[in-house]
């Protein structure tokens, strides 16, 4: 049984979101025939108004049809009788002598058959006019339109300060006719009080559109609502990249752990296109990850070097976290953290949603995607010394003018200011260049052993 396996088959929480995840196209075909919910697509983390328009938000590789979904849904079939408690406890059992195989390769799957399906969505994209030197997210999502685009009612985008990424977002046009979009206004506009007008202007404007698709009204409470289930969602999985990520014992071993924070960043995109199971399952993860930690169930990692690698996003080699690992140490994912995206939305009584939405958009932006590189190496050594990393590994995604082409010196200071080893390592699709990356990490993991 796989080292992902032999885990996870006692994390009833995990086995719930990859069952959600890949069983997406059925669950939300189901919600769009039988309650007339509309479909809209929807990347990078940002499914709070959809949600608020009672709508169903997809991160649209989800509207594909995995090939482990008969196994899952023979799994979910248990669990109607046995529920997911028992059937996790009968699992762990079973696996104990052997007879469950068929889990091994359900829970493989989880992560193979996602990969090769974004593999799928790259080889779309380039075969349909996207330039092939443009990164993989881009396009691995424009494949993902292509071949999903007439089942989605319309894409709600965001348009960053990258000149690639808006050029993908104009190309949706002609796969998904309805396009909302968020403009954030440019950096060049130095009044805070009128970026913040304008950003709640383009907020305010995307609602009105998306009531007008779906026909609901969105409201101050239902947006609310929204963001305290999406506050709540931020604060465990932040509980996970720092109670759990740097205590000196981890509920699992660093690779299974590695292998959920995987999952968290892909399903963080939609929520599994539902909030509220969304928010229970991860609290449920964070209960068994503290009950196992404190029963002693797990592994010790307090002699294994803490690599933070990122950015994954945009696309990334899996097996990095396996090679690293076998290597003597643990690789962590925290992308959503890095970027702004765990931050919570103030909620109170008098608080005017729209604009806490639009603040929590601007203050985003400045520090990911398309912003300067001050503010992104400031993030970078924020999560890094908070969640106290050993050494980086940058993820240099061939393509990506956006982040990729200032690696070198975000390397370089950091490695100064923290006094931490950092690498960067290329990337153009997965498993194009594994052994490249055993070659480049053998002596970089050497570094810690000295």
């Amino acid at each position: 049984m796989s080292i992902y396996a032999e885990d996870v088959v006692s994390f009833t929480s995990v086995l719930k979101m990859s069952y959600n995840f890949l069983s997406g196209r059925d669950y939300v075909k189901k919600r769009k025939t039988r309650e007339r919910k509309k479909i809209i697509s929807v990347a990078l983390g940002f499914p709070d108004l959809v949600f608020a328009a009672n709508a169903i938000p997809v991160f649209p590789i989800r509207m594909e049809s995995f090939k482990v979904d008969a196994l899952l849904i023979a799994l979910n079939s248990a669990t109607s009788v046995l529920g997911w408690d028992l059937t996790s406890k009968v699992l762990d059992i079973a696996k104990r002598f052997d007879v469950l195989k068929i889990v091994d390769k359900i829970l493989d799957d989880v992560i193979k058959s996602v990969n090769d399906k974004y593999n799928k969505m790259y080889d779309i994209g380039t075969e349909n006019g996207i330039p092939s030197d443009l990164c993989y997210g881009v396009n691995a999502l424009y494949g993902m339109h292509k071949s999903v685009g007439t089942q989605i009612d319309a894409n709600l985008n965001f348009a960053m300060r990258c000149g690639e990424w808006n050029k993908y977002s104009e190309s949706l046009k002609t796969l998904v006719p309805n396009q909302v979009w968020i403009d954030i206004p440019p950096k060049e506009i130095e009044d805070e009080a009128k970026r913040l007008d304008i950003m709640r202007n383009n907020v305010q404007k995307a609602i009105t559109e998306l009531e007008n698709i779906t026909g609901n009204y969105v409201s101050d409470e239902s947006l609310k609502k929204q963001f305290r289930i999406g506050n709540q969602v931020k604060r465990f999985y932040k509980t996970i990249l720092y109670e759990i990520n740097t205590s000196n014992f981890y509920p699992c071993n660093p690779a299974v752990y590695a292998e959920i924070l995987a999952l968290l960043t892909i399903s963080f995109q939609d929520y599994n296109s539902n909030a509220q199971r969304y928010l229970e399952n991860l609290s449920q993860l964070v209960k068994e990850m503290r009950e196992r930690i404190k029963k002693g169930i797990g592994m010790d990692v307090s002699n294994r070097p803490n690599l933070l690698f990122s950015p994954m996003f945009s696309g990334w080699e899996p097996t990095v976290h396996e090679i690293v690992f076998e290597l003597g140490g643990r690789v962590i994912y925290a992308d959503w953290e890095i970027l702004g995206l765990l931050e919570e939305i103030p909620v109170s009584n008098n608080s005017d949603p729209v604009e806490e939405y639009a603040k929590f958009l601007l203050k985003a932006s400045k520090k990911g995607i398309g912003c300067n590189i001050n503010n992104l190496k400031n993030s970078y050594l924020k999560a890094a010394k908070e969640m106290k990393v050993n050494g980086i590994i940058f993820n240099q995604v061939y393509g990506c003018p956006s982040i990729s082409n200032i690696y070198d010196n975000l390397k370089e200071e950091i490695t100064q200011e923290l006094d931490i080893p950092a690498i960067g390592i290329t990337f153009k699709k997965i498993g194009e260049n594994v052994e490249e990356i055993k070659n480049q990490l053998r002596p970089f993991m050497d570094k810690f052993n000295k």
